[in-house]
């Protein structure tokens, strides 16, 4: 007995959603919500959906309780015979007096085998992850969140009845939280143990746990890939790894706010929902203010509204944040993700390279206790030292044979792209075309932490035009294993060629160019009240995840978005 992840469509098309049913000896169970004609109902019993047949309210059940499992069946049987006893499968509140990593910490070293210390009293509450066992013991592993175990044994004898013992092994199933209480031992092998005098049920988990199944490199798996993503709960439940990257990314969280506080920076949180998107070159979901009948955008980016805090006199701020950009979705990128924006007053490009170079390098250390991080593979990665920079039109001429500057003809640079197999769009503008070869020619090969300076003017309409160089800007990328990780900028402070720039972009949207800036004319006139010279950067956190430790970006977001499965 229970629910079904099938939705209804042997039903009327008015309603939706998933259905909910009955079986034998028991009254209604868990439901779904349903719905009809938008209106959420919760009925007592299917009949009283009343633009649904009693023929087709038949079918919907015959479906699904041929889909549901026997073990749902049983395990909704013993949550339903608990309730008629008068015992609570979920409650509100248990005696615990510790955790089972406490219990460890305590303990673990300290008892020989087959010793107790009866004059403990432990109260602890964990999963059941494995339970085995005959006549008159039984020994279960609870686990704790962070995946900590305690073996406790149900034993009969002076603590623990032979009643209590057959309703365990009656009521309790894999996959429970279960609430024991008792004194503290080693079982005869040595193995820490709880020894138990009471206990009851604390969470009935109606679904059981994956099977766990040995892969063809003899690895020990409960969940594909992509079920791991799909069903992150399971996967926390059942894999070290997965609640060790959760651990990891609130570590370099961490460390990232510490070490701007350490610096004097101040954290704000900015607007999502924007009348204009700007802040980079991408292209933005589109949504819409029922209040305001008006459309808005999700950000896809902090920058502008970070500009304006710091022509307000908030010299060194930064935030972390989610954006949203509605482009592909591969190992790199995610629609949602988090990022990082930093901007110093009286800073370069030079100023916020040094920073980075310290905020990645400090993460690294207080996530993995070293700069010279182990990956998923198992190959090492380092982060420490000074890291190599590289101009950007001096690799891209050195990798494809021909001298390519911020004068090349458009035309030329197109033919080039031609021959590499790259496809260019009408809307492309030289410089566009100039960091698509790059990326083509150089991008994946540069492994080791490397920043990419000096971009084109055309492809930066925010960023400083360069002292000394002309045609390009103040802007680098940070590269790492052969991805692009951060990026940063003199900013450009000169309101009239900041309207400019942002004018050109409007035409090149125009154009078609779906990943073109709009003109802000808050944002211009907050700089033309004066924005002081400022460094700026932007970090991807979940490609900072996907550096540190190797895994894929869907691994590094803790729930990240995926494509839907139909049902």
């Amino acid at each position: 007995m229970g629910s079904s992840p099938t939705r209804g469509t042997d039903a009327s098309p008015e309603i939706r959603g998933f259905f909910l049913y009955d079986i034998p000896c028991q009254a209604t169970i868990l439901s779904d919500i349903w719905q009809a004609e938008n209106k959420a109902l919760e009925p007592s019993s299917l009949s009283i959906i009343r633009k649904v047949s009693e023929q087709e309210v038949q079918a919907i059940q015959e479906k699904l309780s041929q889909e549901a499992s026997k073990e749902m069946r049983e395990r909704l049987e013993k949550r339903a015979r608990l309730y008629e006893e008068g015992i609570d499968p979920y409650p509100a509140e248990l005696p615990i007096n510790t955790t089972i990593d406490q219990v460890r910490s305590q303990y673990d070293g300290v008892l020989k085998p087959d010793e107790q210390r009866l004059d403990t009293d432990i109260a602890v509450a964990g999963r059941i992850m494995l339970r085995r066992g005959s006549g008159k013991i039984a020994f279960t592993s609870l686990q704790q969140g962070d995946g900590t175990r305690l073996q406790a044994i149900f034993q009969v004898g002076e603590f623990l009845t032979l009643e209590s013992l057959k309703k365990y092994k009656a009521d309790a199933d894999l996959g429970d939280h279960l609430f024991v209480r008792g004194h503290i031992g080693t079982s005869k092998r040595g193995e820490l143990s709880l020894f138990v005098h009471e206990w009851r049920i604390a969470s009935k988990a109606i679904r059981p746990l994956p099977k766990t199944y040995t892969n063809e490199a003899g690895e020990e798996v409960s969940l594909s890939e992509e079920a791991r993503v799909r069903l992150r709960h399971l996967d926390l439940i059942m894999r070290s790894d997965a609640r060790d990257t959760v651990r990891l990314r609130s570590a370099v969280m961490k460390s990232l706010r510490k070490n701007f506080d350490n610096r004097d920076y101040i954290e704000i949180e900015t607007p999502m929902l924007q009348t204009v998107h700007g802040g980079a070159s991408a292209r933005p979901f589109l949504t819409h203010i029922n209040a305001y009948d008006q459309d808005l955008y999700l950000r896809i980016a902090t920058e502008l509204f970070l500009t304006r805090a710091v022509v307000g006199g908030i010299d060194r701020v930064f935030e972390i944040n989610r954006n949203f950009r509605n482009e592909g979705a591969d190992s790199t990128h995610s629609p949602e993700f988090t990022a990082l924006e930093a901007y110093q007053t009286y800073g370069t490009y030079d100023t916020m390279a040094e920073l980075t170079r310290n905020l990645v390098q400090q993460a690294a250390l207080d996530a993995c206790g070293t700069t010279l991080v182990t990956l998923a593979d198992g190959t090492e990665y380092d982060f420490g030292g000074e890291w190599k920079s590289i101009d950007l039109y001096t690799s891209v001429s050195d990798a494809l044979g021909v001298e390519i500057t911020p004068e090349t003809p458009r035309d030329t640079l197109e033919k080039i792209a031609q021959t590499r197999g790259i496809s260019v769009a009408p809307f492309w503008v030289p410089g566009k075309i100039v960091e698509e070869l790059f990326e083509d020619a150089c991008g994946d090969q540069l492994w080791e932490p490397t920043f990419v300076r000096d971009f084109p003017e055309d492809t930066s309409p925010l960023t400083r035009p360069h002292r000394t160089k002309k045609g390009v800007t103040e802007k680098w990328d940070l590269y790492v294993r052969g991805m692009e990780l951060a990026t940063a900028y003199s900013e450009l402070a000169d309101p009239v060629i900041q309207r400019e720039r942002l004018v050109a972009q409007s035409l090149e949207a125009a154009k078609g160019d779906p990943e073109a800036m709009q003109i802000d004319e808050e944002f211009l006139q907050a700089m033309e009240q004066g924005f002081p010279p400022t460094g700026g950067m932007g970090m991807g956190i979940d490609r900072l995840l996907t550096a540190i430790t190797g895994l894929g970006i869907r691994e590094t977001i803790t729930f990240p978005f995926i494509k839907p499965v139909d049902r």
